[in-house]
């Protein structure tokens, strides 16, 4: 479908860029794309009744029945491969020599067995860790005298990644226990993907937080407040990434990202709109993708939203720069963009309008586009083609109360200089929201 063509120049600048970004992360050659898979935390939380709600409870046939979902219904082949077990899945004590076992009544086959399943269908299996005294949820955490052990454990179960959290720990415990974590992991020799909860736990800001410490100590880490089941929630995380884009954006690349916390499409809080502007919003936020809903009774629209190939390309596109918020408007419209590989770009327009569907206008132009340049625009929901879009050409989206727009852009007549090379600007370079 594409006919974009690019000039020699314009391609060597783009591999030029895709060459120079910072080499920050951890060690293990992993996570070189945003994660993409299911994790069990914000629709399952820590529900271990399973007398009463064996359907829902963590459990090893909860992961089992994610597994054959993610393996059977189109997941796996997009790219969601990684199931992955949160808080609440263990004994509530260590066995004799000191190891994490799982709950023996809700994981009688044990992790491995489970791990075995997960492999065997193409999926990976990710885990839950707390370093501290306690987990979140109360069961046995790692502190930093078992911090060899337990990496040791999940490597023996065949893990694929880990989620480490912070509860119950100290600030100086978090900053020798999250990198000694990592040294701990790659010395198993087993590739294991490293989630932290760190900056979270330090109020995900400078001068508290460095990020270019937990860039090289950490494949992905959260930021900000867990998500709820409710579009406030997701607003509130959106505005704290927008507000301090900045400091989090040039953080960002292949092999460490920001995780602003799981998709929420397809449970009880967001509209379809919603739906599709939290999917749109974390894509252009170079987010990993890990959905927390019942795949086993999904609605089709959800699935849709989430199942877009489009979207997914955006998301998984292997520059991994950040995209950014560079428009915000007194008329509550503001609009997102993310360079992309081949000089192509993503463009989010985002309406926080709570009354009726708004016809925005504006150019390529206007959006500081390099001049001249002639763009085809694909609509990524609607699949929409626009050929022929010049920079200066005016243009209008009707964009519905908390909905989005979104264009995925690519030249067909570029000048030398490629978009990504124009905008991809350290903090403090002239490069700032549009105000209007």
């Amino acid at each position: 479908m594409r006919t974009a063509v690019l000039s020699g120049l314009a391609l060597a600048l783009a591999l030029a860029l895709a060459l120079a970004l910072p080499a920050l992360a951890l060690e293990n050659g992993l996570a070189r794309t945003p994660p993409m898979g299911w994790l069990a935390w914000e629709r399952f939380r820590c529900n271990v009744d399973c007398r009463a709600d064996p359907r829902n409870c963590i459990s090893e046939m909860l992961f089992f029945e994610m597994a054959d979902r993610l393996a059977e219904d189109g997941w796996r082949d997009l790219g969601y491969k990684y199931i992955n077990i949160d808080d609440c899945w263990s004994a509530k004590q260590r066995d004799a020599a000191g190891r994490l076992v799982p709950d023996p009544e809700r994981f009688p086959r044990g992790i491995k067995a489970l791990a075995d399943y997960v492999h065997a269908r193409g999926l990976k299996l990710g885990i839950y860790g707390d370093l501290g005294t306690l987990t979140c949820g109360g069961y046995p955490g790692t502190t930093l005298d078992r911090v060899e052990q337990d990496a040791q454990t999940f490597a023996e179960w065949g893990v694929d990644m880990l989620k480490l959290d912070g509860c119950y720990s100290s600030g100086e415990e978090q900053a020798e226990g999250y990198p000694e974590m990592a040294r701990a992991l790659n010395a198993t020799g087993r590739p294991i993907v490293y989630s932290c909860s760190w900056p979270a736990y330090q109020g995900g800001l400078p001068p508290k937080v460095n990020y270019t410490v937990l860039a090289e100590v950490c494949n992905l880490w959260r930021n900000y407040d867990d998500i709820q089941d409710s579009w406030d929630s997701v607003l509130s995380i959106l505005d704290w990434f927008s507000a301090n884009q900045d400091v989090l954006q040039p953080a960002a690349g292949p092999g460490h990202w920001n995780d602003p916390d799981m998709l929420i499409i397809g449970n009880f809080g967001l509209s379809d709109e919603q739906s599709r502007s939290q999917m749109a919003l974390w894509t252009v936020m170079a987010a990993p993708l890990l959905m927390s809903t019942d795949l086993r009774t999904i609605s089709a629209s959800a699935k849709e939203i989430l199942q877009n190939r489009l979207m997914i390309q955006i998301n998984q596109d292997p520059l991994g720069i950040q995209g950014r918020r560079i428009v915000k408007e007194k008329s509550h419209i503001e609009v997102f963009l993310r360079p992309l590989s081949q000089a192509a770009s993503a463009l989010v327009f985002f309406s926080r309008r709570t009354d009726m569907p708004f016809v925005y206008t504006t150019s390529l132009a206007k959006l500081h586009f390099p001049e001249d340049s002639v763009y085809e625009v694909q609509d990524v929901y609607s699949g929409k083609i626009i050929s022929g879009l010049k920079t200066g050409d005016s243009f209008s989206v009707v964009i519905d109360p908390s909905g989005v727009v979104m264009w995925y852009l690519y030249p067909t007549a570029l000048l030398a200089q490629p978009w990504h090379v124009v905008r991809q600007q350290a903090p403090g370079e002239g490069f700032h929201p549009v105000l209007l």
